[in-house]
């Protein structure tokens, strides 16, 4: 088929390669424009420009469909369908209207639950022992769109938002590719959502990485899971942020206090956390963490440089 792909992260890539290894003929690639990053504030692609680029691929970066022209320029390359995964905007009527097979969108939930824009990090935050991901046809509401196809997997107790994310659009991926083999002949139908059963992520900010340690042990180690890789979680030490980057729970162990720095046997809780947190009803062991203006350690790393750390309360 004649498409146009669109998408940003580098997890929407895989989509991307499926589609030329298998045939589909690209129009364009559409991705976000290039932001600054960085301390020295260099402008810096999204992923799917360079890999589009490495594949002589035309790229077209918007910022949005707000403008007559860039819809006119989008209706110009005449697609069948629009793929979207991860592209980070709301399309217009005027943009789905286009190709004649609709647009297509890989959504990381079991839609019509965790609808929006963080539907991984809700799933993490909830403790859900199942994620999944839909292949849909967008319409004008916020991923209200009939479905196509569904998939789900176990969340794993070591899986972050990254990990999460990363696998749930590898297997929409190769959804997407049997859906648009199907979609020319008419014979997959897609199905209404239950509205009633829906529910919504919301957008994720810096301030919610802020970790509470009166919180429980499991709530505070899903957020460290949840907000990787942003915006992370973080507490403050000596006025100074210190994210804890990898964690285990330890309910069963009595808590010191929340926020109070305990130290751990090495097998306790059978992982290598040298030091633990207290929370609101137990001990969160750390085993990976990064001081301000410092790269990343380990537990034990951290602590031989810090001796003084050991029996402080964080913030």
């Amino acid at each position: 088929m004649r498409l146009v792909f669109m998408g940003s992260p580098e997890f929407a890539i895989p989509a991307l390669q499926l589609l030329l290894i298998n045939g589909h003929r690209l129009a364009a690639v559409y991705t976000r424009p290039d932001k600054p990053a960085g301390r020295g504030r260099a402008m810096i692609a999204p992923p799917v420009k360079a890999a589009a680029l490495s594949w002589d691929l035309p790229v077209i970066q918007v910022s949005g469909f707000k403008k007559p022209e860039a819809v006119e320029q989008l209706a110009g390359l005449k697609p069948e369908a629009v793929v979207v995964a991860a592209f980070g905007q709301i399309l217009p009527p005027a943009v789905l209207e286009i190709p004649s097979y609709g647009c297509l969108n890989i959504h990381p939930s079991l839609l019509p639950k965790y609808r929006g824009p963080a539907p991984v990090v809700a799933t993490i935050l909830a403790g859900d022992e199942m994620a999944g991901v839909s292949v849909m046809r967008l319409d004008a509401g916020m991923d209200t769109g009939p479905i196509f196809s569904q998939a789900q997997v176990p969340v794993l107790a070591q899986d972050t938002a990254s990990s999460l994310t990363a696998r749930l659009f590898q297997i929409g991926a190769r959804m997407l590719l049997e859906v648009l083999a199907f979609l020319p002949s008419g014979s997959l139908i897609p199905g209404p959502q239950n509205a009633a059963a829906a529910s919504y992520s919301r957008e994720i900010t810096r301030e919610d990485g802020r970790i509470d340690w009166k919180l429980t042990t499991r709530e505070i180690w899903r957020r460290v899971r949840a907000y990787q890789p942003w915006p992370e979680a973080y507490t403050t030490w000596r006025g100074k942020q210190l994210k804890i980057i990898e964690a285990w729970p330890l309910e069963r162990r009595a808590s010191a206090g929340p926020g109070r720095v305990v130290s751990l046997e090495p097998t306790e809780g059978g992982l290598k956390a040298s030091f633990g947190v207290g929370t609101g009803d137990g001990v969160l062991g750390v085993l990976k963490v990064q001081f301000e203006g410092k790269r990343a350690l380990s537990a034990e790393e951290f602590l031989r440089g810090q001796r003084d750390f050991l029996g402080t309360t964080l913030e």
